[in-house]
């Protein structure tokens, strides 16, 4: 299909792309809607977008790559190393920075030349990463990518049309549940709160459903399933925030009246301590993700369940936050092909499926998505359903705001029961007030 002559000028266009885009903004993409380039490339994609095959690309002579990840799911970057190694003869250096902190220290150490040179994160984060100019766009293997992963992981590492991100793995939360105490989990909240009232028992620590109220990645499911929103329809206005609209309003009145059927003050529910009280027996219903399913299993065997959350009193599912973890490649790098052929590859149909085997981690991989073993799996399964029912973080930098304000807001409703219109009122002010100071 391609002459070699094509091939060499396809390489030295790209080679040329990457270089010249190194720590500055991207250009714009010939679309500016993520969903308009869902499969299929486009015709007007710019040359260095062109698929390229990977042994058209070749890495710096004499690279060495730093990659960040999290110490616990280690393995995964062992395999993929021993794989490049093979490939390429490029060692890989594996360092323990999670993706749950990895932009913010990639703003600091990237421009002073010691950061990672590839590393996984978050896909919230990025407007954060791209603001402070310190992620290369995926562009060689930008049409694969988006041809190979789902449309919300694609979009999920997409601004402005241009796709920065290797998608890797999807993730929300759902209802563990253990069935020697609820044989089925409560399909509505109705039933979640008649089964508290009899089953609550303070004194013994016993509760019927825990999830950690005062943090606004848990409690989101309740806002959005009342059709609350953060920024704007699409998660992309920073200049339209909707928590304090009649529909946040009315979620906050049903949030700070569960906590009759949970009367322990919003700080005082932590993970570790959700943890312990279910896997002791004491907790009926506890609300986590894909990442606890293996921990729970080892606690209840055949005794645990999982489940998507019930429906709202207004009689629509929940929706909380989803995240799509992936990897990135830090503008710094002085190996940016060699970076990128790695990324590529740990974030490969391959090691999606290692990544699923080894950790249960949620594929964004299309196939792996709809193997046998993913669909059979019956924890697997309802997590990628309630991932359908669930909210994409938003990812624009304006997001910090809702995180440095969200603790305080939850906790006036949950321990004081504060007036929710208020409460809302100085929610949506505060995060105001935080982004013109970070302008």
């Amino acid at each position: 299909m391609k002459s070699s002559k094509w091939l060499v000028l396809t390489l030295v266009f790209a080679l040329v792309f990457v270089l010249s885009a190194c720590g500055s903004k991207k250009e714009d993409s010939a679309s500016s809607s993520p969903s308009a380039s869902a499969v299929a490339p486009t015709e007007s994609a710019p040359a260095s977008s062109a698929a390229a095959s990977e042994e058209e690309i070749k890495p710096e002579d004499g690279a060495k790559l730093v990659v960040w990840y999290s110490a616990s799911e280690k393995a995964l970057v062992d395999e993929a190393a021993k794989a490049f190694k093979e490939k390429y003869g490029i060692d890989v250096e594996f360092q323990d920075v999670g993706p749950d902190k990895s932009i913010e220290k990639m703003i600091t150490d990237g421009p002073a030349g010691v950061g990672a040179d590839v590393f996984s994160a978050v896909h919230d984060r990025l407007g954060s990463a791209v603001q402070a100019g310190v992620v290369l766009p995926n562009d060689l293997h930008e049409e694969e990518t988006k041809a190979n992963n789902t449309q919300k992981a694609v979009d999920a590492w997409t601004i402005d049309g241009q796709l920065y991100g290797y998608p890797m793995s999807v993730e929300t939360t759902a209802v563990f549940y253990n069935k020697d105490i609820v044989k089925e989990a409560p399909k509505t909240w109705d039933e979640v709160i008649n089964f508290a009232k009899t089953y609550n028992d303070a004194k013994a620590q016993k509760y019927a459903y825990m999830w950690e109220v005062g943090n606004g990645y848990w409690s989101w499911g309740i806002f959005g399933g009342y059709g609350a929103y953060v920024f704007g329809k699409d998660g992309s206005d920073g200049s339209d925030i909707g928590l304090n609209k009649p529909e946040g309003v009315e979620a906050a009145k049903f949030f700070e009246s569960l906590h009759d059927i949970l009367p322990i003050k919003a700080a005082d529910i932590k993970a570790d301590i959700k943890t312990s009280l279910f896997t002791e027996g004491k907790l009926a219903m506890n609300v986590s993700g894909p990442w606890q399913t293996q921990e729970f299993k080892k606690a209840l065997g055949d005794k645990l369940g999982v489940a998507e959350y019930p429906a709202l009193p207004n009689g629509k599912p929940m929706m909380p936050f989803s995240g799509v973890k992936g990897f990135l490649v830090n503008a710094n790098t002085k190996y940016p092909i060699a970076a990128k052929l790695f990324a590529q590859l740990i974030s490969s149909e391959e090691f999606q499926q290692k990544n699923f085997e080894l950790f249960g981690s949620l594929p964004s991989n299309k196939n792996v998505a709809a193997s046998e073993k993913v669909t059979s799996d019956p924890f697997a399964s309802v997590f990628l359903k309630q991932f359908d029912n669930s909210t994409p973080m938003p990812k624009i930098s304006e997001m910090n705001a809702f995180w440095s304000t969200h603790e305080a807001a939850l906790s006036s409703l949950w321990n004081d029961k504060a007036d929710p219109q208020k409460t809302m009122d100085e929610w949506a002010k505060k995060m105001h007030d935080a982004i013109a100071t970070a302008k």
